[in-house]
């Protein structure tokens, strides 16, 4: 045999193994990721928290999709102080400041309410110039969290000097900072 004989014969052998082995997969995208259509729902998983999606999307900025979360979340567990607090939380990232008023003063009512639905009520009310009031709502806050909230203790003492100094207009009374169950805090200021 010839040389260019056997190559030819090679190359014709690797060819149809190719093709052989091409008709043996099932083309398209592989199941490990590659398909650019979205995977679909488990229905057999468990659904998450809707308290703490509502939590992360405040904490992300999107203040209407945490209340359609929180409103979710009382529909299937109930209102409780968390989901009326993280309502108003809501509502005060979005300068609804009469709602997030009314939704905190209802969380704070209740015997199960946290620290940090007080501490967020003080800052409704230290937005709306309630001073006096969100003062002594600062100091309820910071006794219920055993003066452990770094963010609460930081917005008794930014109430505490506004109600010292209340001739002075000039104070930077636009750092109070909203807290969040699990600890991560917020920060409201006059761009609202």
């Amino acid at each position: 045999m010839t040389k260019a004989y056997r190559r030819g014969s090679i190359r014709a052998l690797l060819l149809t193994a190719s093709f052989g082995l091409a008709a043996c997969s099932t083309g398209g995208f592989s199941a490990q990721g590659d398909s650019p259509f979205a995977p679909g729902v488990n229905q057999r998983a468990d659904a998450v928290d809707g308290i703490e999606v509502g939590h992360r999307l405040i904490a992300a900025g999107q203040y209407e999709l945490a209340i359609k979360s929180f409103n979710r979340a009382a529909l299937e567990q109930g209102v409780d102080s968390e989901i009326l607090s993280g309502l108003g939380t809501a509502n005060l990232g979005l300068g609804r400041l009469g709602q997030a008023e009314q939704l905190l003063r209802r969380a704070v009512k209740r015997t199960d309410a946290l620290p940090e639905a007080w501490n967020n009520l003080g800052v409704v009310l230290m937005e709306r110039g309630k001073t006096v009031e969100a003062e002594q709502i600062f100091r309820k806050a910071y006794a219920l969290d055993n003066g452990e909230s770094d963010a609460i203790r930081d917005n008794l003492r930014l109430a505490l000097a506004k109600s010292e100094n209340s001739g002075i207009s000039e104070l930077d009374d636009n750092n109070y900072k909203l807290v969040r169950r699990g600890g991560g805090d917020y920060l409201i200021s006059s761009s609202l």
